[in-house]
């Protein structure tokens, strides 16, 4: 993955991932306790590449993942503890526009939008109407 061009260079590790790894237990502590979902936007932090890969390290690879092809590439990962996500999207020069961690029991950009769902639920109409009764028969009986 190509980094932003135009963030500033900067090697060695400053201590970062460790103040972050700190706010993330106490985000997670409020989502335990009182389901408040938060978010660390790691792009507006003066984390190094070594910060950022240590991050990563500590945080390990959860269960789940998903890649939403939007305007870029975005991807969406579990770490290993629950609750905790990798969000990191790419913009169409497939450089790192955003990223972040995300604190919550699934991410905002995971979430089908209600006006989609409202979509869907005319065409599926449609497509039942068109298919007829018969289409969805024969399939049962050759299945």
């Amino acid at each position: 993955m190509k980094r932003d061009a135009q963030a500033p260079c900067m090697t060695g590790q400053t201590g970062m991932a460790h103040a972050v790894m700190n706010e993330i237990a106490a985000h997670l502590e409020k989502l335990a306790g009182r389901g408040e979902a938060a978010s660390i936007d790691l792009r507006s932090l003066p984390m190094t590449d070594m910060d950022r890969e240590q991050l990563e390290m500590v945080l390990g690879q959860g269960e789940v993942s998903a890649v939403i092809e939007l305007a870029g590439l975005t991807e969406v990962r579990e770490t290993a503890f629950s609750g905790v996500w990798w969000v990191r999207h790419m913009g169409q020069d497939e450089q790192v526009a955003y990223e972040e961690i995300a604190i919550t029991r699934i991410p905002e950009i995971l979430k089908t939008q209600l006006d989609d769902i409202d979509m869907a639920s005319r065409r599926i109409q449609q497509v039942i109407e068109s298919s007829g009764r018969n289409e969805f028969e024969k399939e049962a009986s050759n299945g």
